[in-house]
C-alpha cells in the first residue's frame, strides 16, 4: 500500500516561492494520479493541481495557472509543487494524495492514499 510523506511548507512573504515534495514509500501505480489539495482554516479541501504517473499529464485549478507547477520523478516516487507568486489566499495546508480515480472522482475519501499534510502561510 502506498503511502505519502509531504514536506516543504512553511512562511513565506507575499510574492516568494515555496517548493513542495511529496515522496511515496512503495510504488505508484501507472494507472495512479498524483495530486495536491489544500485546505484553509473553514473552509473545504480544494484540489490544486495533479499529474498522471505515467503519461506525465498536468492539471491546475483556475486560480494557480502560471504560477504552481507540478512536477514528478517517477524514479524516486515523488510528486513536488513548485510554487510562485504567493499570495495570502494561498495559506492553507496542502495535502497529497493518490488514487486510480483522482482525476475523475471528486469525493476525495475515494482516493488511495492521502499524506498527512503540510502547513503553508503567506503572510501580507
Amino acid at each position: 500500500q502506498v503511502r505519502l510523506v509531504e514536506s516543504g511548507g512553511g512562511l513565506v512573504q507575499a510574492g516568494g516561492s515555496l517548493r513542495l515534495s511529496c515522496v511515496a514509500s512503495g510504488s505508484i501505480p501507472s494507472t495512479y494520479a498524483v495530486g495536491w489539495f489544500r485546505q484553509a482554516p473553514g473552509k473545504e479541501r480544494e484540489f490544486v493541481a495533479a499529474t498522471e504517473w505515467s503519461r506525465g499529464e498536468t492539471y491546475y485549478r483556475d486560480s494557480v495557472k502560471g504560477r504552481f507547477t507540478i512536477s514528478r520523478d517517477n524514479a524516486n516516487n515523488a510528486v513536488y509543487l513548485q510554487m510562485r507568486s504567493l499570495g495570502p489566499e494561498d495559506t492553507a495546508v496542502y495535502y497529497c494524495a493518490t488514487g486510480d480515480n483522482l482525476l475523475t472522482n471528486s469525493d476525495f475519501t475515494q482516493y488511495a492514499a492521502w499524506g498527512q499534510g503540510t502547513q503553508v502561510t503567506v503572510s501580507s
